[in-house]
């Protein structure tokens, strides 16, 4: 098991270490306030995820949150499978410049004619 990078046998040296340091005097203070973090934290997403389905409404509970998981994403296979699909048939030429067109926008105000005005003033 692997949490972050860190192994079980990390973790007891990192809490046997800390157990020496700290002293038996402060380490059960240290202890609760650590169990009421965690504590805390566990409320506060267990908030967001009620919050989450009240707002949404039922269609929260439909969504398949797994799928929405970056980390099942893998770079390679994407790009593979891109390769692996034929390149799209070429469009004919009108097509492409209709798509290809900029629209213009009109009732813009007009500067009017004559020298450039500015601030003499602004800084």
């Amino acid at each position: 098991m692997s949490l972050a990078g860190i192994t079980l046998d990390k973790l007891v040296i990192i809490a046997v270490l800390a157990a020496l340091l700290i002293g038996p005097e402060r380490l059960p203070v240290l202890a609760e306030k650590l169990g009421a973090l965690v504590r805390g934290l566990r409320d506060l997403a267990g908030g967001a995820k009620e919050r989450m389905r009240e707002e949404i409404g039922p269609e929260f509970d439909d969504v398949d949150w797994r799928k929405l998981d970056p980390r099942q994403y893998d770079p390679r296979r994407i790009v593979m499978d891109a390769l692996k699909e034929p390149p799209a048939p070429p469009e004919d030429f009108s097509t492409a410049a209709a798509k290809a067109s900029v629209a213009t926008v009109s009732g813009l105000p007009q500067r009017h004619r004559g020298p450039m005005r500015f601030d003499d003033e602004a800084t």
